[in-house]
């Protein structure tokens, strides 16, 4: 850990005595379509949905890099119960952008878990004072668990044109629809979330132009508070964690399933006794380690600017992008490498690491981790050209 705070390494201390019960949970959650119960309680329990809550509200207000290591080790355990974690931990700091007034109604259990809509799927029309806001958001992993809602809308300016902004919304105000049926990911219960002429105060809707730039008006913690982040590179950081996790979680259980293990059809009854299994195993671990060192260099960016009370240049974040969606990419890849090294057997129902497999390739299939996307991002920074996307 990077912190000395005895709260917050106690939450991965905890988090990591938990990885057998979670990892056990798989199957169940992926037949479910959504995580156990048990594990929201577990992870609740051990302090995870605190990590972003400002301490002034009771929360432990950890550093990014501490955040991830926790987010990491879930991830490591159980592939979707990593997933919702990450969205519910890193969406909840958000809400310390907005006003104070919003600030002290969300967080005033000292402890939250927020689900994402930054599609501007919906809209908000000004009503008395606040705003109306209906609309239905795709994919919304975590929604059956979150407290709270941030969905993006659109609110026409001054002009007519319409503009995004960002709504809260507490959940038991929304609908959620049972449409979540997929090949991955299948335990993150990402549904569809509805929202129909739900009244949101003003003090809860903000630019998203105001929430990417880090400038939205009407809160006490600005300046060189050390958890002022660069919005796209803090999300892209959390994200990471999760597929970073996945990857190391893949690779200890293929090297538990090893012993015993042959290869049909050849003269190796031994795999581990296998060159071409040795080089694989190889090539996975050093993915997975460039991966994890690639994660060092913006972790350490986005801490050294929230010190600094200051925000990355435009090339800085590019590169967050393009670097976080290399490690990502390293992560899918030593996956791929080891599921090819895990015989046909593999691809049964009952050996785990079949699920994280799915799970990971599909998850690297997400718009904002995509990794062509990033890397052009990242290409055009380098070569001097402007990113051609406000999503820095």
């Amino acid at each position: 850990m990077t912190t000395t705070d005895s709260a917050t390494v106690a939450v991965f201390d905890e988090v990591k005595s938990l990885a057998d019960r979670l990892r056990e949970s798989g199957a169940k959650a992926e037949e479910r379509r959504w995580i156990p119960d048990e594990n929201i309680e577990l992870l609740e329990k051990a302090g995870v949905f605190r990590l972003n809550v400002p301490s002034r509200f009771g929360g432990l207000e950890a550093p990014v890099a501490d955040q991830v290591k926790v987010l990491s080790e879930i991830a490591r355990a159980d592939t979707a119960t990593g997933w919702v974690a990450m969205i519910w931990v890193s969406s909840s700091w958000v809400p310390s952008l907005f006003p104070d007034e919003a600030q002290k109604e969300v967080y005033a259990n000292g402890s939250l878990r927020v689900s994402t809509g930054f599609t501007p799927s919906g809209s908000l029309t000004a009503e008395d004072g606040g705003y109306s806001l209906s609309g239905s958001w795709k994919w919304i992993s975590g929604a059956r668990g979150a407290g709270w809602g941030l969905l993006s809308a659109l609110l026409a300016g001054p002009d007519g044109t319409p503009v995004p902004h960002a709504a809260l919304v507490p959940f038991s105000e929304l609908e959620i629809a049972d449409d979540w049926h997929a090949s991955a990911a299948a335990g993150t219960g990402s549904s569809t979330v509805t929202a129909t002429n739900v009244k949101v105060p003003a003090h809860r809707v903000v630019s998203l132009i105001d929430v990417l730039a880090g400038t939205t008006g009407g809160r006490s913690n600005t300046g060189a508070t050390g958890r002022n982040y660069a919005f796209i590179p803090f999300f892209m950081a959390q994200g990471a964690s999760a597929y970073l996790g996945i990857a190391r979680g893949a690779y200890e259980l293929f090297l538990e399933r090893l012993p015993g293990r042959g290869i049909t059809y050849t003269s190796w009854t031994d795999q581990s006794q296998s060159p071409l299994t040795q080089i694989q195993v190889a090539t996975a671990a050093n993915k997975i380690a460039a991966a994890e060192a690639l994660q060092e260099t913006w972790l350490r960016l986005l801490q050294e600017h929230a010190d600094a009370g200051t925000l990355p240049s435009i090339e800085d974040r590019a590169a967050v992008r393009g670097k976080a969606a290399y490690a990502i990419q390293l992560a899918k890849e030593a996956v791929d490498e080891l599921f090819e090294a895990s015989g046909a057997s593999v691809i049964m129902r009952d050996v785990p690491f079949q699920r994280y497999h799915r799970d990971i390739r599909g998850l690297a299939l997400h718009a904002l981790f995509a990794f062509t996307t990033n890397q052009e991002v990242h290409g055009r920074a380098i070569l001097g050209l402007a990113p051609d996307t406000p999503f820095l």
